[in-house]
C-alpha cells in the first residue's frame, strides 16, 4: 500500500551508437530484483573464461523471431465426431432419437462449436446447435481445452452430453503430437427410427403380362387432341367454355386444357385438369367409404379411360363433368382409322345460335331539356351527352339572322306586341325577346330562351326543326303554342342568304329581296335627289305615321326641344344627320327608338 510508483524499468539502451536489450535490474516501482543478478557460480565461470576476456564474445546466432499464438494455430481445427439422444415423449413409434453432430475445437482461440448436419424433411431445427463461444467446464469458471477432449468419453455442454466417438487425422496427429494417448475409435451410433424408414417396403404384386415400356417406345409424343365443350347453361351463371382434351398414348394419361378468349372475364388458368389417368368405372365400395379422396390406386378403379372412350359426337363424362367432343385434329382421325377402323368424324356446331333482337322501345318526350339530350338516358346508364358539329360551331360563331315577328292572337292588345326572333345559325337554336313599351302594362324582355323550335306534326322519332328556309317574309312560326308572323328581317339577312344562295331555296331569298326593293328605291331616290315613286311615298307616309304613333305613347316628351336639338346638329342645314349622331341624340333626349322604326328609317 506504500507503493506510489508503479513505472516498468527501461531496458534499451545505447553503447557507441548501438541500441541493445539489457536485463532489468529493478523490478516495477524501483523494488530491487535478483533473479538477473550473476549467482557466485556464474561469476566463477566468468572468471575462468580467459580466452573470452582476451579474443572477445563469441558471435552467436540472432534469436528466432516470436510469433503469436493466433498465427500458428491460424485456421486449425480439431473435429470430433459424436451423436447425442434425444427422448421422444408423444410418439407410438419411436421412444428416443439418436442426432448425429460433429464438435469442433479452435485452436486459435480455445473455443469450441457443435454443428449438426441438416437432413432435408426432417421437420427438426437443425445446422448449428453451439455457436463458435469458448465453452464452460464447471461452476468455478474454467472452461474446455483441447487437452480435455478424446475419443470414447462423454462430454457435457450446456445441460447436453455428447457422446464423442472418432476423430479426424488432423486431430489425431495433433493430440498425439501433444502427448496425449488416444481411445480406440467407437462406431457411430444411427438413428433406428431413420434405419427403419429407410428399409423398403415388402410388396406382394404380381407382374403383369403388358409391357409398359414397349407402349412407352411405340407411342412417345404421340398424343390424340380432342375439341369439347362444357355446357354448363343449366346451372345459374352457366355457359357453354371450350376445352382441349390431350390423351397420351404413351401412357393412358389425359389432360384437359382451357381455351381462352380475348375478354373473356377469367383468370387465364391453362389447365383444368392436370394430366393423369382418369377413372372410368370404380369397384362397388361401401356407403362409408369417403367419396373425396387424394390418391386412387388400381384397388378403388375397375375400368381407366383409354383411347376407345373418346368419339366424335359423343359425350364423356371426367371427373364429374360432362364434355361434348365435337371435332378432333388430323392426327387423331388417322389413328382411329388404323386402330379401330371408323371413319366418321363429321364435325358438329356447336356455336351459340344468335340471340333474338328485342326490338327497343323509347318512352315518348316528357318535354324536360332537349329531345337528344334526353333520348341519351334511353341508351346507357351513364348518359353522354349527344355529339356536336364542332366545325359549324366554328364557322358560324356569332352570326345571328334576326326577324322582327308579330303575335298572332284574338286579343287586340297582343296583336300590337312586336318581338324580335334571333337565330343562332351555330347551333340551329331560336330566341325570342321582346323590347319594353313604356305605358304599355307589359313586361318586356327575354320571352324565349335559346332552344330548337320544331316544326308543326314533328314527333320524337322523326323530329324537325325550323331552319333559316324556312323564315321567310310572312311565313308563320308556332313557337310551343304561340303562332307569331314574320314582318321584318335584318339586312344582314339578306346579305348572308345572298352570299350563301346555294344553301336556301329560290323562295326565300326572293321574298326578302322583295321586302327590301322599296327601301333601296328611297335610298337610291335620295342619293339621285330624283322624284320618288309613288309607291316609295305611300310606304313613307305610312312609316311616318307609325312614328308618330309610337311618338304619341310617350307623353312626356317635348317636340319643340327636340326639333330645336336637330336643328342645332345640322350645322350644314342639309336636312341629314348620320345613324350613330342621330341614335345618340335621341339617347340624350329620352327618346325610344325601336330597332325596327330605326331599320325603316
Amino acid at each position: 500500500p506504500q507503493k506510489t510508483s508503479f513505472h516498468r524499468p527501461q531496458t534499451l539502451d545505447y553503447r557507441n551508437g548501438c541500441a541493445f536489450f539489457r536485463l532489468p535490474k529493478v523490478g516495477i516501482g524501483g523494488e530491487q530484483l535478483y533473479v538477473n543478478q550473476l549467482s557466485e557460480s556464474e561469476l566463477d565461470e566468468l572468471s575462468s573464461i580467459r580466452p573470452t576476456l582476451t579474443y572477445g564474445q563469441a558471435k552467436r546466432a540472432p534469436p528466432s523471431d516470436f510469433i503469436p499464438a493466433y498465427v500458428v494455430f491460424d485456421k486449425k481445427i480439431l473435429k470430433f465426431d459424436a451423436y447425442f439422444q434425444e427422448d421422444v415423449p408423444l410418439s407410438a413409434e419411436e421412444h428416443y432419437r439418436i442426432r448425429q453432430v460433429g464438435i469442433y475445437y479452435f485452436l486459435e482461440d480455445d473455443s469450441m462449436s457443435v454443428m449438426e448436419p441438416v437432413v432435408p424433411n426432417s421437420g427438426l431445427p437443425q445446422g448449428k446447435l453451439i455457436r463458435r463461444q469458448r465453452v464452460p467446464k464447471n461452476e468455478q469458471g474454467d472452461h474446455y481445452h483441447w487437452k480435455d477432449l478424446n475419443r470414447g468419453m462423454n462430454i457435457t455442454m450446456y445441460g447436453r452430453t455428447y457422446r464423442i466417438v472418432d476423430c479426424d487425422p488432423f486431430t489425431q496427429v495433433f493430440l498425439e503430437s501433444q502427448g496425449i494417448e488416444l481411445n480406440p475409435p467407437e462406431k457411430m451410433v444411427f438413428d433406428p427410427y431413420t434405419e427403419l424408414r429407410r428399409m423398403p417396403m415388402r410388396k406382394y404384386i404380381t407382374p403383369s403380362d403388358f409391357d409398359q415400356l414397349k407402349q412407352f417406345l411405340t407411342y412417345d409424343k404421340q398424343v390424340l387432341r380432342f375439341y369439347a365443350v362444357w355446357d354448363d347453361t343449366s346451372s345459374m351463371f352457366g355457359e357453354k367454355r371450350p376445352y382441349i382434351i390431350h390423351y397420351y398414348l404413351a401412357d393412358d394419361t389425359v389432360e384437359v386444357r382451357e381455351i381462352h378468349e380475348l375478354n373473356d372475364g377469367r383468370d387465364p388458368f391453362p389447365v383444368l385438369i392436370k394430366r393423369q389417368r382418369l377413372p372410368k368405372t370404380f369397384v362397388d365400395k361401401k356407403t362409408t367409404f369417403p367419396s373425396c379422396v387424394l390418391e386412387i390406386s388400381d384397388q378403388e378403379v375397375l375400368e381407366w379411360y383409354t383411347a376407345k372412350d373418346f368419339a366424335v359426337g359423343k359425350s364423356t363424362t371426367l371427373l364429374g363433368r360432362p364434355f361434348f367432343v365435337y371435332d378432333c385434329d388430323e392426327f387423331t382421325r388417322n389413328f382411329y382409322r388404323d386402330k379401330f377402323g371408323i371413319t366418321d368424324f363429321q364435325p358438329v356446331d356447336v356455336r351459340k345460335k344468335p340471340l333474338e333482337e328485342v326490338p327497343q322501345v323509347i318512352p315518348p318526350y316528357n318535354g324536360f331539356g332537349f329531345l337528344e339530350d334526353s333520348l341519351q338516358n334511353c341508351f346507357s346508364l351513364l348518359p353522354k351527352p349527344p355529339r356536336k358539329d364542332v366545325i359549324k360551331m366554328l364557322e358560324n360563331d356569332h352570326k345571328v339572322l334576326r326577324y322582327q315577328v308579330a303575335l298572332e292572337s284574338p286579343n287586340p292588345e297582343d296583336r300590337k306586341r312586336r318581338f324580335i326572333l334571333s337565330y343562332f345559325l351555330s347551333n340551329d337554336m331560336i330566341s325570342i325577346y321582346e323590347p319594353p313599351v313604356r305605358n304599355s302594362g307589359i313586361i318586356g324582355g327575354k320571352y324565349l330562351g335559346k332552344t330548337r323550335v320544331p316544326k308543326p306534326g314533328s314527333t320524337t322519332e322523326n323530329a324537325t326543326y325550323y331552319e333559316p328556309s324556312d323564315l321567310t317574309i310572312g311565313s308563320t312560326l308556332e313557337v310551343f303554342g304561340h303562332r307569331f308572323i314574320i314582318t321584318d328581317a335584318d339586312e344582314y339577312v339578306l346579305n348572308y342568304m345572298e352570299s350563301n344562295a346555294e344553301s336556301f331555296p329560290a323562295a326565300t331569298l326572293q321574298s326578302l329581296r322583295d321586302h327590301f326593293r322599296p327601301r333601296q328605291v328611297v335610298k337610291d331616290t335620295a342619293i339621285s335627289d330624283s322624284p320618288v315613286p309613288e309607291t316609295s311615298k305611300q310606304e313613307l307616309d305610312e312609316l311616318i305615321v307609325q312614328v308618330q304613333e309610337e311618338m304619341k305613347l310617350h307623353n312626356y316628351l317635348n317636340n319643340r326641344n327636340i326639333q330645336e336639338e336637330f336643328l342645332q346638329h345640322d350645322k350644314d342645314g342639309s336636312g341629314i344627320l348620320d345613324k350613330g349622331e342621330f341614335l345618340a341624340l335621341c339617347n340624350s333626349l329620352n327618346v325610344p327608338t325601336s330597332n325596327v322604326l330605326v331599320n325603316k328609317v
